[in-house]
């Protein structure tokens, strides 16, 4: 068994032994998809309209929170550097955990979608295979950059703390709440250079569109290749313990 695979099997073994992350992971998008249903409960234009966004934001935020939390576990107790010690590079690390969450991330984003579309009645124009991408997608790239930041913390306080900096500004400008081409330039600006911009995009395109074009395959690889390069970084900057 290759390193990574390895990696991977250990950390899903211990996933097994934390139903309260499995829960977060697994139900915790569901339940917020849920209560926004039931807010919208009168308004079901305004629910289709908003909940295939929030089908990609909800697991983004919530593997963001648990895989930088876990990841800075593991390095504050000691595995890492115990792990490090052995003849195995840190790509295989970070891509073992990436790997074990990734599992995790298509089991949660088949559960939050197989929910929004069948019992809480969201109803989208595109494809639902499509919709089903780009939420494994999403939830990927929170994980991807959980992975990143926690090399950066020295504390699961500290982690938890990167919210705020991360995940707060990418919500607020992904056009959500206002659509990007209304933003002020400086505003808008920014939002080009966040990836949930183009998983919002990419969304918003499939819940409104039964045809999808050149600007969805752009929105897609845009959030796969920033998955993929914060991943990157992440093993280049795994510290093999707190200092």
């Amino acid at each position: 068994m290759t390193p990574l695979l390895a990696t991977a099997r250990r950390v899903l073994a211990q996933l097994r032994h934390d139903p309260r992350t499995i829960a977060l992971m697994l139900l915790v998008p569901c339940l917020l998809l849920a209560l926004l249903r039931w807010l919208y409960a009168g308004n079901a234009p305004m629910f289709d309209r908003i909940g295939g966004p929030l089908l990609g934001i909800f697991p983004f935020v919530v593997m963001f929170l648990v895989t930088s939390v876990a990841t800075l576990r593991e390095r504050s107790s000691g595995t890492l550097e115990r792990l490090l010690t052995l003849p195995i590079r840190k790509f295989d690390l970070i891509g073992g955990y990436g790997l074990a969450f990734g599992l995790m991330a298509v089991l949660q984003a088949l559960l939050a979608t197989g929910l929004s579309l069948g019992l809480l009645g969201l109803d989208i124009a595109g494809s639902t295979w499509l919709l089903l991408l780009v939420a494994v997608l999403d939830a990927l790239l929170g994980l991807a950059l959980g992975l990143l930041v926690s090399a950066f913390a020295d504390t699961e306080f500290q982690a938890v703390q990167f919210m705020p900096a991360v995940v707060l500004p990418q919500f607020l400008l992904c056009g959500l709440f206002v659509p990007r081409d209304d933003m002020q330039p400086a505003l808008r600006v920014i939002s080009d250079v966040l990836p949930l911009s183009y998983a919002v995009d990419a969304m918003n395109q499939l819940t409104t569109s039964s045809h999808v074009g050149g600007d969805f395959v752009v929105d897609i690889a845009v959030v796969a290749g920033s998955a993929a390069a914060a991943l990157v970084l992440g093993s280049m900057t795994l510290r093999r313990r707190t200092a």
